[in-house]
């Protein structure tokens, strides 16, 4: 079903239309949502809590062309994730206080996607919420410190240290050519 038929749908209520836009999002979803998260179960009720605002305000929504609705829905993930942050009360880090988590040892491998990913989820939560922020989804130093209710250099110095320890990580692991 194209876009812009399955929004107007889901604008009317039809469950079906709910379905499937669910269904065609909830991957991708639920991966982001993991990223600022330590567990699964988190994960899957911030998706849960995510959805549930998509369908409640899907007819404030306004189709602006393709990958409209990808962003939008993005957007209310992240925010809900950063709301579940908010809520838990989690405190940046120093660099000395970071726990490094070392993952299975491997060598002479490239860093793939799924590699990355597990090391970005090992990263304090400080560090990891500012990466995924800032070199994922795209925001500014200046959104990020908005978001977060922390400075912008705050910001810029959590993206520094999880990029250092991102690389360290790597080198620990056995990836070759560790670059974050």
């Amino acid at each position: 079903m194209k876009e812009e038929k399955l929004i107007r749908k889901c604008q009317r209520g039809d469950r079906h239309a709910q379905k499937l836009l669910y269904e065609r999002y909830e991957g991708g979803m639920f991966r982001l949502c993991y990223r600022y998260v330590r567990s699964q179960a988190e994960a899957e009720d911030l998706l849960t809590q995510g959805f549930l605002k998509v369908f409640d305000r899907i007819q404030d929504f306004r189709y602006r062309g393709p990958g409209s609705l990808a962003g939008w829905i993005r957007r209310i993930m992240v925010n809900e994730s950063l709301m579940h942050l908010r809520q838990q009360k989690f405190e940046f880090v120093s660099e000395d206080e970071a726990v490094q988590v070392v993952a299975t040892e491997r060598t002479d491998q490239a860093l793939d996607a799924e590699a990355l990913y597990a090391l970005v989820r090992a990263l304090p939560i400080g560090y990891r919420t500012v990466f995924n922020l800032h070199a994922i989804e795209g925001y500014s130093h200046k959104e990020i410190a908005e978001q977060l209710g922390i400075s912008e250099s705050t910001s810029r110095s959590q993206l520094a240290k999880a990029r250092k320890m991102l690389q360290s990580m790597a080198i620990q692991t056995g990836y070759h050519n560790a670059t974050a």
